[in-house]
């Protein structure tokens, strides 16, 4: 897996393919990293500055913490059922 890159080397990527001085693919490859991924950097960039519908890094990272904590919420309930449940079978007093 390649190293990650620095946000400014993807902003500094994303300005120069936007300049279209020279085609996607040979700035990509000056730049050495493939040339899918610029694309995407330059996707993520249009969303960023909400020139293009998706959602952003910050919107992103919010969804992922809130389907994180209905997981585990769901997990407790789950939990929370099932002891209910064995507590309610000890505590009936046969007839």
């Amino acid at each position: 897996m390649p190293a990650p890159r620095s946000p400014e080397f993807r902003q500094r990527a994303v300005e120069l393919a936007r300049l279209r001085e020279k085609p996607i693919a040979q700035i990509a490859k000056d730049l050495s990293i493939s040339e899918t991924r610029l694309r995407r950097w330059m996707h993520q960039a249009d969303v960023e500055e909400g020139h293009k519908e998706g959602l952003s890094r910050d919107e992103r990272a919010e969804l992922v913490r809130l389907r994180r904590e209905n997981r585990v919420q769901a997990m407790e309930i789950e939990t929370l059922k099932r002891a209910s449940a064995f507590f309610a079978r000890e505590n009936v007093l046969p007839k």
